[in-house]
């Protein structure tokens, strides 16, 4: 029985590549430092705020007071334009609606804020009772520590819990904690980084969760 759901964010519940990319590039554009293709910033979301400044700011990202200096000046870009162009991904909404019985959870590596931000303005964020982000550098996913700081808050069991998510990090995570493991295939992970991972459920659209959740 699965009574507790850690949803991701990017790349499993919302695509908000533009939003975060176009904040990115403002701040380096603020900063006088080369803009870059949104593929390329897109390509460092999941990993923590800071490590997206860190591989943006490139050859200068070893600079801890500009990292430190550019991240608040990402918060503050992002916030202010949070969802102009994010989606929600299909069935988003339907499932979450129809999992009225079950506890769920955002586990994402963004700052909470910034993920709650997303997340009320997509008109989501009341299904989830806490929102738990990469707030602190030395406890985000993939480490064991994010779930055994998370799970006696909320006085979840493992054997109940489930994680959801697009990355090899997301099922890493689970791994390390001993939780069970949903990837989604349409998110910003690559199936020859999350396949070899062996995750236990494979779902190519988030209603196929409904499903595993309540068979």
């Amino acid at each position: 029985m699965i009574n507790a759901v850690f949803f991701d964010v990017d790349g499993t519940l919302a695509d908000a590549r533009l939003d975060i990319t176009g904040a990115m590039n403002r701040v380096l554009k603020t900063l006088g430092r080369p803009e870059r293709p949104s593929g390329e910033i897109a390509s460092y979301i999941g990993t923590g705020v800071k490590d997206l400044i860190r591989k943006s700011l490139g050859a200068c990202g070893d600079d801890a007071g500009l990292v430190d200096r550019a991240t608040g000046m990402y918060e503050e870009e992002y916030l202010k334009h949070p969802a102009d162009h994010a989606i929600l991904y299909p069935g988003v909404v339907k499932l979450l609606k129809d999992l009225p019985d079950k506890r769920k959870f955002i586990l994402t590596n963004r700052y909470s804020h910034l993920a709650s931000a997303l997340l009320e303005k997509l008109g989501i964020r009341a299904f989830f009772e806490e929102v738990f982000g990469g707030d602190d550098e030395d406890s985000i996913k993939p480490s064991a520590s994010v779930m055994r700081r998370i799970l006696p808050a909320v006085r979840v069991d493992k054997k109940e819990s489930i994680i959801v998510g697009d990355m090899a990090i997301d099922v890493m995570t689970g791994k390390n904690s001993g939780i069970r493991t949903c990837w989604v295939t349409y998110g910003l992970g690559k199936k020859e980084d999350v396949l070899p991972l062996k995750p236990d459920y494979v779902i190519d659209n988030i209603s196929e969760l409904g499903k595993i959740i309540t068979p």
